[in-house]
């Protein structure tokens, strides 16, 4: 069980990829909002099973329902990869009834050591997929993720997508967004990097975001450049993720979209701004070497928060640290090595 957030429901998969694999056996069922259920496709013996949030599945009657309606599917384990309210009551459930229930322990002590002004600790923390792997360990199902398999590039829908990824020699992603401002790369600054990568006009860089106002910023960065489309809005979620499983690499902020790109097996270059990948969310089977963090000797209180959500006056400027020149040149570095 894992709800939500995008980046965080994305982070199972590799693992859940991986236990499939090694497990044939097992018969998964991942519960989950609807909306997700696209990243779980290609997971074999995989049943997703819907939350439903709004109706059947809401306030406390709705988590007995829930209860009820996995008891049906006889399950023998229950994993929460979420720990929180509604999976502690339900986990709590089936641990009454007998079964067996295991827990993600999200290291909130830790982190918060990682994260504070003063004394802070700066060490890197075990990653959610090492956290998820102690799961299903604790259930009897240890998980290797050393050498882990992806699936294959996806077939693009829209004939003019496809026509274009089939025509330019390297395809290169820009997730400029995340969900909180400290983690967001200049604007300004991410222009230039966008004008850099363009020079090369046999590479098309597609750009992606959600929402009227990010749909508007995206398109101010395509100004009249032809290699370079703004995807937001205009093609459905699946046709989405097909598409990024097709790039040669994704550069993104540390947010959701780096998580998509890294389950389908797309290299990532990630920018870090209040949040820092010691914490335990760099992308899986990501490098350090592409995760291009802000200076934290100008910022030595960097990391100042585990997702981004905590302000620190002085700090608004961490990510100018990050020269679009560093950033441009790890791109061109991860496309030579995938040559």
């Amino acid at each position: 069980m894992r709800l939500s957030a995008m980046g965080d429901v994305a982070m199972t998969v590799p693992v859940l990829r991986a236990l499939a694999n090694q497990y044939p056996e097992l018969k998964i069922t991942v519960i989950s909002r609807p909306f997700f259920q696209p990243f779980f496709k290609e997971i074999p013996n995989l049943h997703f099973f819907a939350f439903d949030e709004k109706e059947r599945h809401k306030g406390i009657k709705g988590l007995w329902r829930l209860y009820q309606d996995l008891k049906a599917l006889q399950i023998d384990a229950f994993a929460d990869l979420h720990n929180v309210l509604r999976s502690k009551v339900v986990r709590t459930l089936f641990a009454l009834s007998g079964k067996k229930a295991a827990f993600v322990d999200k290291g909130r002590v830790e982190k918060k050591a990682l994260t504070r002004a003063e004394n802070k600790i700066f060490q890197p923390l075990p990653s959610m997929f090492q956290r998820h792997q102690l799961v299903f360990e604790t259930l009897g199902f240890p998980v290797d993720l050393a050498q882990p398999q992806f699936s294959e590039k996806a077939s693009i829908g829209p004939p003019e997508v496809a026509a274009i990824v089939a025509q330019s020699e390297k395809i290169i992603g820009i997730a400029p967004f995340a969900q909180y401002d400290s983690k967001v790369y200049p604007l300004d600054l991410m222009q230039e990097v966008i004008d850099a990568l363009a020079t090369n006009k046999n590479q098309t860089i597609f750009l992606f975001g959600g929402g009227q106002k990010e749909k508007e910023q995206l398109q101010t960065l395509v100004g009249n450049k032809t290699n370079v489309l703004n995807m937001a809005g205009k093609i459905p979620f699946q046709e989405e993720l097909n598409l990024i499983s097709n790039l040669n690499v994704m550069l993104s902020m540390d947010s959701g979209n780096a998580h998509i790109a890294a389950m389908l097996g797309v290299p990532v270059v990630t920018l870090w701004g209040a949040t820092h990948p010691f914490a335990g969310f760099l992308p899986f089977n990501q490098t350090l070497d592409n995760a291009l963090v802000s200076d934290r000797n100008q910022y030595p209180q960097l990391p100042t928060s585990v997702y981004g959500n905590k302000k620190v006056a002085g700090y608004e400027n961490a990510m100018r640290t990050i020269l679009p020149e560093q950033v441009v040149a790890r791109i061109e570095e991860v496309l030579k090595s995938k040559k």
